[in-house]
């Protein structure tokens, strides 16, 4: 087991004047599940490729342990690796798949196959050990790619998307397979996905970067309850958080003809901003009877227990309905209002989230 490190590690790739990772710095704990989240080329797969060694590192530092890895062989970093595309041999059984790295490294064949047979029964492949891959669903041939890295016993394990291949109620079994496997070895795991819901559900901590740039890392819960910029708060959480511009004024923020109440010292540090940005998700909006932010419901979705409205601001033109930012509104209701209609939903003070316009970041 080891800690990793990411200390101003920068990658350029030649003929690109901008970095594709810049500057992270990121601390990973010893048997942390840690999850680099964000959207396409936002540089998180090139920043686990560097500390698999299969990137160069064009300046700063990575460590492994208290070892300094930077410029060392991927062979010499003691680490495993699992792909998107499983890149298991076809010609080999699920057996030869397993322990090919250990027959490379000359392991005796009796602790090879020891080492082998104890991950097939840690992922339930005891079954498959004599098949090919060509004889395997997707599912189990993730799990092939899994064991390959466990029977090496590496201090990290490196996940690139494993998940990305799979279908929805698959990828749900085996993300929950994966996290407790990861619990129970205790391995030192940096896991790359673009699927906020995957990083939410499976991470100790979360890492979400943007542009080459690490946004924020924290516990999921903290992530979702206190993102740190406009990007974030956008970015975890499904359905997305609302982000819905408006006028400062007095005792808050004024969406359409309704005044979202705001701190007198979350205002204040907006000192000279005009408008600003607030944030609401959608379970902490609540159907009013009176005061509220006016929407017009566009779609309805009815859940059972509860129910999505969609909608935008009341009062817009058709022309700027077009174009308006969509409101995304969860209710727990049984009779939720009708298609077309215009309804008020009020806010929770205490759940507001306000962010600057000029630098994105969080006020409050």
């Amino acid at each position: 087991m080891a800690t990793v490190s990411f200390n101003q590690s920068t990658r350029v790739y030649p003929g690109s004047e901008k970095p594709a990772v810049d500057k992270l710095d990121l601390q990973i704990g010893d048997g942390e599940f840690m999850v680099l989240v964000g959207p396409s080329g936002c540089g998180k797969s090139t920043s686990l490729r560097m500390l698999a060694g299969l990137e160069e590192v064009n300046s700063g530092t990575i460590q492994i342990g208290d070892r300094d890895v930077t410029h060392l062989p991927p062979k010499d970093r003691d680490i495993a690796m699992v792909f998107q595309n499983y890149a298991l041999y076809p010609h080999m059984s699920v057996a030869d798949n397993m322990g090919f790295a250990l027959k490379m490294a000359n392991v005796p064949k009796a602790e090879r196959q020891a080492r082998v047979m104890e991950a097939a029964k840690l992922l339930g492949l005891e079954d498959f050990l004599a098949r090919k891959p060509k004889a395997l669903s997707g599912g189990q041939r993730q799990r092939v790619a899994m064991g390959r890295a466990i029977v090496r016993q590496p201090q990290v394990f490196l996940m690139d998307e494993p998940l990305s291949n799979l279908d929805a109620k698959l990828r749900v079994s085996t993300r929950t397979q994966i996290a407790a496997l990861q619990s129970r070895l205790g391995v030192t795991t940096v896991y790359v996905t673009h699927d906020q819901i995957e990083a939410m559900t499976m991470g100790d901590r979360v890492a979400v970067m943007k542009d080459g740039v690490l946004q924020q890392v924290d516990s999921p819960l903290a992530l979702y309850d206190t993102p740190a910029n406009v990007f974030v708060a956008g970015f975890i959480g499904s359905p997305a958080m609302n982000l819905i511009k408006g006028k400062v004024s007095e005792g808050g923020v004024q969406v359409g003809d309704f005044t979202v109440p705001v701190k007198r010292e979350v205002l204040s540090k907006a000192a000279g901003e005009e408008t600003l940005t607030i944030g609401i998700r959608p379970e902490n909006f609540t159907l009013s009877d009176g005061d509220g932010i006016g929407l017009d419901v566009a779609v309805v979705e009815e859940l059972g227990a509860d129910a999505y409205l969609y909608g935008t601001l009341a009062g817009l033109e058709d022309n700027e309905k077009l174009i308006a930012q969509q409101i995304v509104a969860r209710i727990s209701s049984r009779r939720p209002p009708q298609r077309g209609a215009t309804v008020r939903i009020g806010v929770d003070p205490d759940n507001v989230h306000v962010f600057s316009d000029e630098s994105g970041d969080r006020l409050s």
